[in-house]
């Protein structure tokens, strides 16, 4: 069993795309699907069609439906942290500006668990 990851980013262009600075503001989410030996055996962009982007539901709703086992992130709010944790995501914290470096860098265990939401983000 392979592992799917979720980046949200300001671009759709697959591993070259750039972060989105923040989660739930995030134009769109690059999934990531690796196979047991690292492969990367599929990749796709999904718009963020959430109530942020005149859609409906919560960025976190919306990427619970995709089944991640991670999602990598420079931040997020506490309510959306939350939500992973308890649906058992492992959200990773961001140290790289493309899909591409951070898949790398997930794939070596360079990343550290995000453990704290950002107090700043806007929650209507």
């Amino acid at each position: 069993m392979g592992k799917r990851i979720v980046v949200p980013t300001e671009d759709e262009n697959g591993l070259k795309a750039r972060l989105s600075e923040h989660f739930g503001r995030a134009p769109y989410f690059i999934v990531v699907d690796l196979e047991e030996d690292g492969r990367i055996s599929n990749i796709q962009a999904v718009p963020n069609e959430s109530e942020h982007f005149g859609g409906t539901g919560r960025p976190p709703d919306r990427i619970l439906q995709l089944r991640p086992h991670a999602l990598i992130t420079y931040g997020m709010g506490p309510r959306a942290l939350n939500m992973f944790q308890q649906a058992r995501v492992a959200v990773l914290r961001a140290n790289a500006n493309t899909v591409e470096e951070l898949i790398e860098a997930y794939k070596e265990n360079r990343l550290e668990e995000l453990t704290e939401g950002c107090h700043h983000a806007l929650h209507p």
